[in-house]
């Protein structure tokens, strides 16, 4: 009994000493960011003060620069150039060479590196959020969930367990082999190479940055040409935060350009992480395989929306409007389809009308507004083209938001959020990605039918699906192809950092994020060695021995069933008929053929 009580009060002290450590704060430095010629203080220089026209009938892949301006009033920001291949390849061979130095680092400066990073994105979130907002357009708020606060949750998985998934794994060794141990261990693959998208310019060059570099790589990221003038700030960041551990240099590079860029860091890298559209995804698989180099791509959606008849439907509703308008067609893995039950139909309809109509837009810095601009030019009239093709076959304009001040030169870069009704899937609205604020809202009548309209799609990467039952909701779930499913909720599945994200069919294959992203950066190798060596080794058997015994195969044939016979008693049998064998004297087949 003493030494129970003894054993409690250690245990007790031991809990007390966690919890105090728990409230003294990390020793985390803090880093020095160059930020003065981001800021839009109104004291541009004349280089960058006017408003960016672009330029008619030539091909960005014609041009030696990345030309940068804000899309919410086409303010100029400046140029990056369009780096070559003989300058991208020189960029991976230098972050090779500093990988194999950091190949060496420890888990504990792994960790530093991220406490560095997540201390100066707390401290600094309306720089990275107005950065972010100022190159795609999208406002403050967008900026903060998708940019700030799943990269802080990826970091943190992260520091709590990284290292724990990055450790070799014990497997089990099985009954012929059970003299061995096994394990699994994941090493570093070299250099990563990443082409991100420009939806979320922020987490899109840290998600990949942060998992290549935890696991002991390097890697070489081309930004979108579309959102390169903040990747290059972002990369700013990481620089800092490398140096104050001591990281070798170059293991980090951002670079920018078009196609010929892109082309030429496929070929170049250990593997390849692409996010971006199918198109594109297929022209990158196509030059990977010329190296066989391992893609993990992250391509378009069509997510389904799915609201059953026995939901709050004001509640929904306005999950439904943020699933829609998120980010103003910025979406990560937004809802693009939205099926409704018949029996709440015009409910739900009547109150994500009034939502939309209250909705405004209008450039995210110069006011309050609940929606920002197009980052691409021209997708506004892509969006007109997919509502005009509804229209065209029966579909109705239910509600459309309406626009605030918007500048003469960027009036096309707004797109109105609308909600659109009796829409079907003979129209381009409900099959090609739309990536815009636009919301067409379908019937259905049976969870049958839902299934099966929710998988009518070439893509396949999320779906949310709403019931009063979640026993109902997640049936539904289970029935749709998709990597992504969130049950009574939308798009909580990429705050969960521990799990893998991505997509089936048009959407792609692979996964980033969780243990299996982190694994995706490791060489993965299984490993067998002797459980008491050098006591017990691996001796090859006297009848299978060169020459091969003539009871050879009878010997073999006896070992399987001793081994994984289904019954005990026919196991048992069998090996004692190995142990026959192994006591004969054993004539070699080759002897006996020579007879």
């Amino acid at each position: 009994m003493a030494f129970l009580f003894s054993l409690i009060v250690l245990a007790f002290a031991y809990a007390i000493c966690r919890f105090l450590l728990m409230l003294i704060p990390p020793n985390v430095p803090s880093i020095d960011v160059d930020a003065s010629d981001v800021l839009d203080d109104g004291n541009q220089t004349p280089d960058n003060s006017f408003i960016y026209i672009p330029p008619r009938g030539r091909t960005p892949q014609s041009e030696t620069k990345v030309q940068c301006y804000e899309p919410a009033t086409m303010k100029y920001l400046g140029y990056f150039p369009a780096l070559s291949r003989a300058e991208v390849e020189e960029r991976v061979a230098q972050a090779r060479k500093a990988q194999k130095v950091w190949a060496k680092s420890s888990f504990k400066q792994r960790r530093q590196f991220l406490r560095i990073l997540l201390k100066y994105i707390i401290e600094h979130q309306e720089l990275i959020c107005e950065i972010s907002s100022r190159d795609t357009g999208k406002t403050m708020v967008d900026g903060s969930l998708g940019e700030i606060m799943t990269t802080c949750e990826k970091i943190t998985w992260l520091l709590s367990e990284g290292e724990k998934w990055l450790k070799p794994e014990y497997r089990s060794s099985g009954r012929s082999m059970i003299h061995k141990k096994a394990k699994v261990e994941f090493h570093p693959l070299g250099v990563v190479g990443a082409i991100v998208s420009w939806n979320y310019p922020f987490h899109n060059i840290f998600n990949p940055m942060l998992a290549a570099v935890f696991s002991g790589n390097g890697i070489v990221i081309k930004v979108s040409e579309n959102a390169s003038w903040s990747g290059c700030f972002y990369f700013r960041i990481i620089q800092a935060a490398l140096a104050a551990v001591g990281a070798p240099e170059n293991l980090v590079d951002v670079i920018t350009g078009f196609a010929e860029t892109g082309e030429a860091l496929v070929s170049s890298v250990d593997k390849i992480i692409f996010v971006g559209s199918p198109g594109v995804g297929r022209m990158i698989m196509r030059n990977a395989s010329k190296t066989l180099t391992p893609v993990t791509l992250e391509l378009g959606g069509k997510d389904a929306f799915i609201v059953c008849d026995d939901v709050d439907v004001p509640h929904v509703a306005q999950i439904a409007v943020r699933a829609a308008l998120q980010s103003s067609g910025q979406n990560c893995a937004g809802a693009e389809r939205f099926y409704v039950h018949r029996d709440i139909y015009a409910l739900f309809v009547s109150q994500v009308a009034k939502i939309v109509k209250s909705v405004s837009a209008g450039p995210p810095l110069a006011g309050k507004y609940d929606m920002g601009a197009l980052c691409l030019l021209e997708h506004s009239e892509k969006l007109q083209n997919l509502v005009n093709d509804a229209l065209d076959k029966g579909a109705e304009i239910l509600a459309r938001g309406s626009f605030g001040h918007l500048s003469e030169g960027a009036v096309d870069q707004y797109f109105p959020p609308t909600v659109i009704v009796n829409v079907n899937h003979t129209m381009k609205l409900m099959q090609e990605e739309a990536f815009g604020p636009i919301m067409p809202i379908m019937k259905f009548d049976t969870d049958e039918e839902v299934v099966k309209l929710a998988n009518d799609s070439r893509y396949g990467l999320g779906c949310a699906v709403f019931s009063g039952s979640q026993h109902r909701a997640r049936e539904i779930a289970s029935q749709i192809q998709c990597g992504v499913a969130a049950i009574n909720d939308f798009a909580s599945n990429y705050m969960c950092q521990s799990l893998p994200f991505g997509g089936v069919k048009d959407s792609g294959f692979g996964r980033f994020a969780g243990v299996e992203g982190l694994r995706a950066c490791c060489l993965v190798k299984s490993v067998v060695e002797d459980r008491w060596w050098p006591y017990i080794k691996t001796k090859i058997p006297k009848p299978i021995q060169y020459p091969v015994a003539e009871n050879g195969f009878e010997f073999q044939e006896s070992l399987v069933e001793a081994l994984y016979g289904l019954n005990i008693w026919d196991r048992l049998r069998a090996l004692v008929n190995v142990l026959k064998v192994l006591t004969e004297q054993n004539t070699p087949v080759s002897s006996r053929r020579n007879d």
